[in-house]
């Protein structure tokens, strides 16, 4: 047991790690953490040879380069929403009808648009804070030795990262690849998109029609 819990552990703080970068520029705390940090920095590579990163301080670093990328990626030029990927006339559902609002609803998964900055419930940081939650309470589940609903979390998981994440958010990570001005960008969304993929082959791997495989 110890083995799945350090394995769900992992994948808990790499959903954190994700859905805080993808949601919203960086701050001087977080970076100070991230800095610190030498198992985020390994998922890093780029980052940690730009030498803007090693010359500068924090607080330039962010203003000049890094929450400009942001800016630029998330809000001016690419489009970080699902609707904007599945829907025929690429228009965003802001309302009621947004597909992924139910589902939050169903788990009483609460999104504050105005503290995103978002316009709608799609937006890449909240689906992968999504994937944050049901993951912790798997690891709690897993913690409390409650299988059961642990193998019900992660097949909630692997159907959300199936009909909705997977569904589009490879081709924004692929863009943001293309056109980010900064090393921590492209490897923010580089670590994002192998993490989903691997994280979904995991739960494929993991769930079984008897249930789930946490014997090892």
């Amino acid at each position: 047991m110890n083995d799945i819990l350090t394995k769900q552990l992992a994948r808990v703080n790499l959903y954190a790690l994700i859905s805080r970068i993808m949601m919203k520029e960086l701050d001087e705390a977080f970076l100070e953490k991230f800095d610190s940090d030498e198992m985020m920095l390994s998922f890093f590579p780029n980052y940690q040879q730009w030498e803007k990163a090693k010359e500068l301080g924090r607080k330039d670093l962010l203003e000049r380069f890094l929450n400009v990328d942001f800016t630029n990626l998330f809000v001016l030029h690419l489009i970080p929403y699902e609707t904007f990927y599945t829907r025929d006339d690429q228009m965003l559902e802001t309302g009621g009808a947004n597909p992924v609002r139910e589902i939050y609803d169903r788990f009483d998964f609460r999104v504050s648009l105005e503290k995103a900055r978002a316009v709608g419930p799609d937006h890449i940081g909240i689906e992968l804070e999504f994937m944050y939650m049901l993951a912790s309470s798997e690891y709690k589940a897993l913690e409390e030795g409650d299988k059961e609903a642990a193998c019900e979390l992660a097949k909630i998981e692997r159907d959300f990262l199936r009909d909705h994440l997977l569904q589009w958010a490879p081709m924004f990570l692929q863009n943001i690849k293309a056109e980010a001005g900064t090393p921590f960008y492209f490897d923010a969304a580089s670590l994002t998109l192998e993490f989903l993929l691997s994280d979904y082959e995991y739960l494929n791997e993991l769930i079984t029609d008897e249930g789930c495989r946490y014997d090892g």
